[in-house]
């Protein structure tokens, strides 16, 4: 269980490192800036010709009576928006790191050479276009498996008392595992590890993973609020690769030297 609060520190480390570094943080709002007036542009012409839409979708319903008509393309126009919504929230990560892979691929860099003993960063020697592809194929299929996870919670959600408690538990840590995933994905493809092994490696650590990504998962239901904390995100799920990579920090070489000159100090007195 210690490692759900070690998990969260990182989430916190990643908000303090990008509130010290306000010129990283201002580059890092602009993936999220863009991503968040594309979907509100959708949401906003779905709610104008959705009804249009349904009517259209629906053509055998133009000879029901009344209220009857009405009722039918009513409800169905407020799934459809729901649905929407729901795969707004759900994608809004995936499409965000998708469009600011340059923006966040250089964040990560700096985070890296800013924590790194001596001052350097893995680099994955890739091309752009080889890194966007990687990227999208592999938020691709991270978001196929969150929809899956989806359906399943979806259908447990319809049973008595457990649906209603236990259910969305379940799912706001399975949320925040793969939004981990995506995040922590920006640090790891450039140390060259691929989606099959950054998924092994987490499932050896979720409570690290769900202690970090399910707080963020419940902040990012509010898509404008995941605006402002995506680059502080992307900064903690590079310090918590890092970890889980076993590689050493500038804050770890140096506990250690301060650990080592203690014990010389015990010796030589």
């Amino acid at each position: 269980m210690r490692d759900l609060g070690v998990g969260f520190t990182y989430l916190l480390k990643g908000q303090r490192w990008v509130a010290r570094h306000g010129k990283q943080y201002g580059f890092g709002l602009i993936p999220g800036l863009i991503t968040l007036v594309l979907y509100a542009a959708a949401l906003v012409s779905l709610a104008v010709w959705g009804e249009d839409f349904i009517g259209w979708a629906t053509p055998f319903a133009d000879d029901w009576s009344s209220p009857w008509l009405g009722l039918f393309r009513g409800f169905l126009t407020v799934v459809l928006w729901a649905l929407a919504l729901l795969l707004a929230v759900l994608t809004f990560t995936a499409v965000t790191l998708l469009i600011g892979q340059p923006f966040y691929e250089s964040l990560s860099e700096k985070v890296d050479r800013d924590v790194s003993p001596d001052g350097t960063a893995p680099e994955s020697g890739l091309p752009l276009w080889r890194e966007l592809w990687i990227s999208g194929r592999d938020s691709l299929r991270i978001v196929v498996r969150a929809l899956l996870w989806a359906v399943l919670l979806f259908a447990l959600g319809f049973i008595p008392f457990v649906g209603q408690t236990v259910v969305p538990v379940i799912g706001f840590f399975v949320t925040g595992f793969f939004l981990t995933e995506e995040l922590a994905a920006v640090a790891l493809q450039r140390r060259g590890v691929e989606l099959r092994d950054r998924l092994a490696l987490f499932r050896t650590r979720k409570t690290l993973i769900w202690g970090f990504g399910t707080p963020l998962a419940v902040a990012f239901l509010v898509p404008f609020v995941a605006v402002f904390l995506m680059p502080g995100a992307v900064a903690g799920a590079t310090l918590m690769a890092r970890e889980l990579l076993g590689e050493e920090t500038r804050e770890d070489s140096d506990a250690n030297d301060n650990d080592n000159d203690n014990d010389t100090e015990g010796i030589t007195s």
